[in-house]
């Protein structure tokens, strides 16, 4: 592993810990450097700010291990997503809370959309419904999630994307019926 990779993986679980403890409005950049033992210039030479740093670490979980060509379908890799946001609840919970300009909410749709279009190409002739599904389904999906990661009730990856393909099969099976 390269120097820049440790310091980025040190800054990294220096966030994940302060956050579980004390959530992510209330962590500095000070904060997540005293912890691991590094200076802001190294910071600040890694990541533009706190928020670049959840991304990253977003990424280096998930988006840089997934490839479309490994999965039969979507549902599968959003059971990896899902296995990997349940594995580290607490972070992702608290990462989705982050409102504004710089939402983690927005990131993860921004990235994830290319993978969905892999997906969906298809199912919408139309680019423009494949847009306004993924808009609007995409934030219903997510929203899902979150409050999955934030509910106590001890659902499993398997069980929360199961559920949710049946919801929304039974939406698509819906529509499809009132058009006959």
């Amino acid at each position: 592993m390269s120097d820049s990779s440790i310091t980025k993986k040190a800054l990294a679980d220096a966030l994940k810990k302060l956050m579980k403890k004390e959530g992510f409005d209330r962590v500095s950049v000070s904060d997540i450097c005293n912890s691991c033992g590094m200076n802001r210039k190294s910071f600040y030479y890694h990541f533009r700010d706190k928020y670049d740093l959840v991304n990253w670490v977003f990424y280096e979980d998930l988006i840089d291990r997934l490839s479309v060509a490994d999965y039969e379908n979507g549902w599968d890799m959003l059971y990896d997503i899902c296995s990997k946001f349940y594995e580290d609840r607490v972070f992702y919970a608290e990462a989705f809370r982050i409102e504004g300009q710089d939402s983690f909410r927005s990131y993860v749709l921004e990235t994830l959309r290319p993978m969905a279009s892999f997906f969906l190409e298809g199912i919408f002739p139309d680019r423009g419904e494949e847009d306004y599904f993924f808009r609007y389904f995409g934030e219903a999906g997510l929203f899902a999630v979150m409050c999955w990661l934030r509910d106590d009730e001890g659902m499993t990856p398997e069980e929360f994307v199961e559920d949710l393909r049946k919801v929304f099969c039974r939406l698509a099976a819906a529509v499809t019926e009132e058009k006959r």
